[in-house]
């Protein structure tokens, strides 16, 4: 059962500090980010951004996996996420994930191919975290 890191550390307050990003592979090595670019407009990564690429690859994966299984032959699938992040009386809270997907799939007709799409999104791993996994906090002071 494979277990996947990532990492994060910020350094100062939510709108004057700064932060990296970094994944255990090494693709993500300090990435940098900053509330400019997570709640405004800026040219660094956020955390949504990075959420909506983990989904868009999980989902792509999830839908050709499905496809593929059912018989057809899938030259791409290619899935782009819009993740809004809004205030609410909760505070900042992301309201809304829309998954656009463009499938390259001879010989399937709409029907079918909505109906492995609609099946995918709630089918995928990242999906199925996204509506409720259980979360295990372990939280260190450093003294």
């Amino acid at each position: 059962m494979p277990v996947r890191k990532g990492s994060a550390e910020w350094r100062g307050d939510l709108k004057n500090g700064k932060g990296v990003i970094s994944t255990e592979t090494g693709v993500l090595k300090d990435v940098a980010y900053n509330f400019v670019s997570r709640f405004e407009e800026g040219k660094q990564t956020n955390p949504e951004e990075l959420l909506g690429a983990a989904h868009a690859a999980c989902y792509s994966m999830a839908l050709a996996n499905s496809l593929a299984t059912a018989g057809f032959t899938v030259n791409s699938i290619k899935t782009e996420d819009d993740v809004t992040v809004e205030r609410t009386a909760a505070g900042w809270t992301i309201t809304k994930i829309e998954v656009h997907t463009l499938g390259d799939v001879p010989g399937i007709d709409d029907l079918t191919f909505q109906q492995h799409a609609d099946k995918t999104k709630t089918g995928c791993p990242v999906s199925r975290a996204l509506t409720g996994a259980a979360m295990v906090l372990h939280a260190t002071l450093k003294k």
